[in-house]
C-alpha cells in the first residue's frame, strides 16, 4: 500500500519528533550525589555502579597523615555529564576519569567530577583521585556514642566505619548497597603489621617502610573495609573445616582475656557454614588491637575487628554477620535489623549449640526482664531512626522476632530459611519485605499479623 503526499510528510514530521525526544533523554546528565538512603541522604552516588576499589595508601603514625590514590572502576547506569563521590575532609589534589584530568569541585562531602566528555550508559570507566590530610575519627550518638572511622592508636590506627566512616579516608559510593571488589595496598613504618580484608597477596620491606597488598575477590560494602595498622603477632591455618583463617592480636592483649580468639574463630566459623549455608569469603579470621576508646567491635569483612569488647559470645555475633550484613548487605539502613537482630540471635544458637541455654530461655529473658513501660519497648524495630539505628531493640527485639518466627513456623521451616536467604542474596543486598516474603514461601504461612506486631509496632507484644 502506497501513502499520500500528505501522509508521507505527516509521517516525516512524526519520525523527526520522535527522534529528537530520543536525542533529549539520553543527554548527558548529572548523577545522584546519594542514593535516597532516608538515614543518609547523601551517602552513595547515582548513575553508576562500583565494580572495583584500588586503595594505595601510606600512613604515618607519628603524624597521622595518610596520603592516597584511589582509582574506582565503575559502570555508568546512565548518560553521565557529571557524577558524585563521597570524600569527607580529606584534600584533593588530582582527579583523572580514564586516565586524564577530571575537573572537580566540592559540597561538604560531596566531590563531583566532571569528566571532558560526557560517559555513556552501560560503559565501563575508572575514576583515580590523589589525595591527603589528617583522617578523624567521627562520633556522636550513632554507635553508641563512641567514636569510629579512622582511629589512632598508641601505635598505628584501628579502622572500624560502619556505618558512614569509610568516606574518611577514601574516596567511594559509600552505602552498602554499592559493593565492589578491592586491591588494598598499604605502606607503613617498617616494624608495623597491616591488616585488611580478604587475602594477603604480598608483603616486603623496603627502606624503612613495610609495604603490604591484600586482596578481596568478593563483593563488599564500603563500610566493611579496614586498613588497621600496629603491632601485631599473627597466626595463620585452616580451621578443621578447611577454611584459611588469619588472626592478628596486638601483643599487649595477648594474655588480657581468657578467651581463645583463634579457636573461637575457627569453630563458629565452621558451625555457622553448617546453620546458615557455606562461608561466604575466602579467608576468615580477626584483628584484636588495643584501642579500648573504641567501645564496639564490628564485622570487616573477612576479619572481624575487635577493641575493647572481646568474649566468646561477641566473636561468634561477629562471625555470623559475615553472612547477615556482609555477604547480605542492608538495601537501606533502617533494615539494620536484618544485621544485627540475626547476629544476636545467632549468639542463642551459640548458647543453644554449646548446651548452656535454649534460644526459647533466651527470649523469654529478654522479654520477661522488661517491663512494659520501658523506653525498649518504643522503637520500631524495622526503622528505628538514625541517630537509634544500633539501640539494644534493634538486637534483642529483632533477636526475638526471629525465635517468634521460628515457635511459628517450625524448626524444619526456619532452619530451611537461614540458608535459603544466604544463599538468595549472597554478595548482594536485600530488605525487610524480601525476608517477609522468603520467610511466608519457605514456611508457606501467612505471616503478616507476626512481623507487624514485632518489626513495624512499637509496645511490649503480648505472648
Amino acid at each position: 500500500m502506497a501513502l499520500s503526499r500528505s501522509a508521507r510528510l505527516g509521517s516525516l514530521a512524526t519520525a523527526a519528533a520522535s527522534f529528537l525526544v530520543i536525542a533529549a533523554s539520553a543527554a548527558p546528565t548529572t548523577g545522584a550525589p546519594g542514593i535516597g538512603d532516608t538515614y543518609f541522604p547523601r551517602l552513595g552516588n547515582g548513575g553508576f555502579d562500583a565494580r572495583h576499589y584500588d586503595l594505595d595508601i601510606a600512613y604515618a603514625p607519628d603524624t597521622g597523615r595518610l596520603d592516597g590514590r584511589t582509582t574506582l572502576t565503575a559502570r555508568a547506569t546512565q548518560q553521565l555529564s557529571s557524577f558524585d563521590l563521597d570524600l569527607q575532609q580529606l584534600e584533593i589534589t588530582k582527579v583523572e576519569v580514564d586516565g586524564r584530568r577530571a575537573r572537580f569541585t566540592r559540597d561538604g562531602d560531596e566531590v563531583t567530577v566532571t569528566p571532558r566528555h560526557g560517559l555513556r550508559a552501560g560503559r565501563d570507566f575508572s575514576v583515580t583521585v590523589t589525595y591527603g590530610g589528617v583522617p578523624q575519627p567521627l562520633g556522636g550518638p550513632i554507635v553508641f556514642g563512641s567514636e569510629y572511622g579512622w582511629m589512632k592508636t598508641g601505635d598505628g590506627v584501628f579502622v572500624a566505619c560502619e556505618p558512614n566512616a569509610a568516606s574518611t579516608w577514601f574516596p567511594s559510593s559509600d552505602h552498602p548497597s554499592d559493593k565492589a571488589t578491592y586491591d588494598i595496598r598499604i605502606k607503613a613504618p617498617r616494624g608495623l603489621t597491616a591488616v585488611s580484608n580478604g587475602r594477603l597477596v604480598s608483603m616486603h620491606d623496603e627502606g624503612g617502610s613495610t609495604y603490604t597488598h591484600w586482596r578481596e575477590r568478593r563483593p563488599m560494602a564500603t563500610y566493611l573495609a579496614t586498613a588497621t595498622i600496629g603491632k601485631f603477632d599473627v597466626r595463620t591455618g585452616r580451621t578443621p573445616g578447611g577454611t584459611p583463617i588469619y588472626v592478628a592480636v596486638d601483643p599487649v592483649l595477648k594474655n588480657s582475656n581468657s578467651v581463645d580468639v583463634y579457636a573461637v574463630t575457627a569453630a563458629a566459623t565452621d558451625y555457622w557454614s553448617q546453620v546458615f549455608g557455606p562461608y561466604p569469603f575466602e579467608e576468615t579470621g580477626a584483628i584484636v588491637d588495643d584501642m579500648p576508646e573504641a567501645g564496639f567491635s564490628l564485622e570487616v569483612q573477612s576479619k572481624p575487628a575487635y577493641s575493647a569488647v572481646r568474649s566468646e559470645s561477641t566473636i561468634v555475633h561477629e562471625l555470623a554477620h559475615q553472612w547477615f550484613g556482609d555477604s547480605v548487605s542492608v538495601a537501606r539502613w533502617k533494615d539494620i535489623w536484618l544485621n544485627e537482630g540475626f547476629a544476636t540471635y545467632a549468639q542463642w544458637l551459640w548458647a543453644e549449640h554449646r548446651g548452656t541455654r535454649s534460644a526459647h530461655d533466651s527470649f523469654l529473658a529478654g522479654y520477661t526482664s522488661r517491663p512494659a513501660d520501658s523506653a525498649f519497648w518504643q522503637i520500631e524495630v524495622a526503622d528505628p531512626q538514625r541517630d537509634t539505628m544500633f539501640a539494644s531493640a534493634v538486637y534483642q527485639r529483632g533477636a526475638m522476632t526471629l525465635q517468634a518466627l521460628r515457635e511459628r513456623i517450625g524448626d524444619t521451616a526456619f532452619f530451611k530459611l537461614l540458608p535459603a536467604w544466604t544463599k538468595l542474596h549472597r554478595y548482594g543486598y536485600a530488605d525487610t519485605a524480601d525476608f517477609i516474603r522468603l520467610a511466608e514461601r519457605v514456611s508457606g504461612r501467612q505471616l503478616d499479623d507476626l512481623f507487624g506486631t514485632w518489626l513495624f509496632t512499637t509496645g511490649k507484644p503480648a505472648l
